[in-house]
């Protein structure tokens, strides 16, 4: 692909990748002014750089699987969004008619599926007047930062996450400041504020904990899943005040960028660095880092700290009616089966919001939905609502936690369609089987792990495998991931499962495993 409107790439040089040449010609930031223009010429002149990488830069995505229809991914700091906001997607979705789509993200997030390419510079301009943007939102940049889905309205709450988020994400991308627009890799960023934990798998997470009796933060590091390697986060040994989160979250992200791997991409997140340098060393240098950024002072109020924290077990589903911090007031949480929306499910659900709320959802690393600020009085009217049938607050046990990556139908790398699959299977095993409790199970299609198939109780990943002498899609099974007290990975249980015969091994595994009860 090659075209006057970008220019081509020269071949690699100084040693550089593919990757990182195309970033060093040409910061996909640079291309929002020319994105109607670009448009005009048609986005199959772009060249391969510009369409496969650059783009991302503003958060829109070439998918090979769907050429012509591009995603576009937000970013919506922990997990908030308005229904003014939603009914703009929405109609962004319409407009797409049979193509278009969104979902509802492991990073309390959305994106926008079956856009077109010419679509995209109208509706940049239409989101930032909402107060939406997509800046920065894929490839080697800080992703969406998550948070506590309930801050604010949390019984249980320790600190509210809504302003710490907001001011991490203002930080990263003032336009007056030092910024990360060229990290050599992805990087995950999370704030904790409740007893839930869901965050050890980000290369840089917050968590509460208490310094000489004040409240304040932890600080873990190295958290990732890839193909190659997956780690929980480690404690960094340092203690943060919240109003240091902002500069140290951008040293981190700043001495990332000057030091991490370039050269193997394989190798390139934050914690091989960390491995490279060694935990003290990198510790100590973070130390002299943030101190050249916010001042001798800031980094003379850092104190050690052994990683003890106030995140004790694995999060609430937050599903159905539950009562707010604020008396007389409750939240309502829909299960969205496998985080897929439709048009005419995003207006209904913004409608809801404005009906019986205050007209602002929460969305949830499990995919879910969460409307909030709704009165008690108004608890029974919400309940009898149609759009509850469809996104029930009262799912049953296997389908309130099932996450499910994108899976084939748009991404090449997936090996299976995750999200029928997966919805399919939860209708067909809990036709079959009762259980005791929630059982989490994360879906992904392939080994880049982005449906988090290692932090799920079962985790199921898209494979091939023979079967009657022909290859067939299959999953890989793993096991006993926990997000409790005692986290841990799940960890390789089958390597290659028929998904025909998929059903019957995961109803004897509930069973073996879970406590199910067949139905008779």
């Amino acid at each position: 692909m090659s075209s006057s409107s970008t220019p081509a790439a020269p071949a690699p040089s100084s040693g550089l990748t593919k990757v990182e040449q195309a970033k060093a010609d040409l910061c996909g930031l640079d291309l929002q002014p020319q994105l109607a223009e670009l448009a005009a010429a048609g986005w199959d002149s772009l060249d391969e750089a510009t369409l496969t990488i650059r783009l991302k830069w503003m958060g829109i995505f070439f998918r090979p699987v769907a050429p012509g229809r591009f995603m576009l991914r937000l970013r919506l700091p922990n997990g908030v969004v308005s229904a003014e906001q939603l009914v703009l997607l929405a109609e962004a979705v319409d407009r797409c008619g049979e193509h278009g789509s969104a979902d509802i993200t492991t990073r309390q997030n959305l994106q926008l599926r079956g856009l077109l390419f010419e679509d995209m510079a109208p509706l940049l301009e239409a989101m930032e007047r909402v107060g939406l943007t997509s800046r920065q939102s894929g490839h080697d940049n800080p992703r969406n930062i998550t948070g506590n889905p309930l801050a604010g309205i949390d019984p249980e709450e320790i600190v509210d996450t809504r302003p710490l988020v907001q001011a991490i994400q203002a930080r990263l991308f003032q336009p007056d400041g030092p910024r990360t627009r060229n990290l050599p890799r992805k990087f995950n960023v999370a704030v904790g504020g409740a007893p839930d934990s869901f965050l050890l798998h980000n290369d840089l997470a917050f968590l509460p904990a208490h310094h000489a009796g004040e409240l304040g933060f932890t600080v873990m590091v190295g958290g990732f899943f890839s193909a190659q390697r997956n780690e929980l986060a480690i404690p960094l040994g340092l203690w943060l005040r919240a109003d240091q989160l902002p500069d140290f979250a951008l040293t981190v992200l700043l001495h990332f960028e000057q030091n991490g791997n370039r050269k193997l991409r394989n190798k390139s997140r934050l914690m091989y660095l960390i491995d490279d340098l060694g935990l003290e060393t990198y510790r100590d240098t973070i130390k002299a880092a943030y101190g050249a950024l916010a001042g001798g002072e800031a980094m003379a109020s850092l104190q050690p700290h052994d990683g003890t924290h106030l995140v004790t077990r694995a999060p609430r589903d937050g599903l159905g009616w539950n009562a707010q911090a604020q008396e007389g007031l409750g939240w309502m949480g829909l299960h969205v089966p496998m985080g897929r929306l439709d048009a005419e499910g995003m207006l209904a659900l913004a409608g809801l919001a404005r009906q019986y709320g205050s007209g602002e959802l929460r969305l949830t690393e499990a995919q879910n939905a969460l409307i909030v600020n709704v009165p008690e009085a108004s608890q029974e009217a919400l309940l009898a609502e149609p759009l509850l049938q469809r996104f029930r607050p009262d799912p049953g046990h296997l389908q309130a936690e099932a996450v499910s990556c994108t899976g084939n139908a748009y991404c090449s790398f997936a090996l299976i369609p995750t999200k029928s699959t997966a919805q399919e299977l939860v209708e067909e095993l809990e036709r079959r089987v009762e259980l005791p409790h929630g059982v989490r199970t994360h879906w992904t299609g392939c080994p880049n792990a982005c449906g988090q198939p290692y932090m799920g109780q079962i985790g199921l990943m898209g494979a091939k495998t023979r079967k009657d002498g022909e290859m067939v899609e299959a999953v890989k099974i793993f096991l006993g991931g926990s997000m409790d007290a005692d986290p841990r990975l799940a960890e390789l249980h089958d390597k290659g499962v028929p998904l025909s015969d998929l059903p019957d091994v995961m109803e004897q595994l509930l069973v073996d495993r879970f406590g199910a009860r067949r139905r008779e």
